[in-house]
């Protein structure tokens, strides 16, 4: 994958803090086995990476923000096209991160997405 490819990250409703995403929506939940779910943006535009999130599977995301491949590499989370469930997704690896790490990391990951801005949206959160 190219160091330059925009990886698409769905943002959740309840991770926005004072009209900002919050770091934990870059940091994986104890469910989710230490991957965080990610599109290809070569491969799929934002907008209809989030029209599947929110219309086809009926998941909640007030938008889409994006990390490159070379900012997760340079924090040592290797990134695998793993095209599960769809082709173009893909699975950031915090496996053998610490719970402190991965806090920082999900902290510069989210700075990263906010200073290039937002891809697709903000919506209006439904409901």
């Amino acid at each position: 994958m190219n160091p330059e490819t925009p990886l698409w990250r769905q943002i959740h409703p309840s991770f926005m803090v004072a009209s900002q995403p919050g770091s934990q929506a870059f940091r994986p939940t104890p469910k989710d086995q230490d991957l965080l779910s990610f599109d290809d943006g070569s491969r799929i535009p934002a907008e209809a990476s989030w029209q599947r999130h929110t219309g086809a599977r009926g998941l909640a995301s007030i938008g889409v923000l994006a990390v490159m491949v070379d900012e997760c590499a340079g924090e040592g989370l290797p990134v695998i096209a793993d095209g599960i469930p769809d082709p173009e997704h893909v699975s950031v690896a915090f496996s053998g991160t610490t719970t402190s790490q991965r806090k920082a990391i999900s902290k510069r990951l989210r700075d990263f997405a906010v200073a290039r801005g937002w891809q697709f949206g903000p919506v209006e959160a439904s409901a």
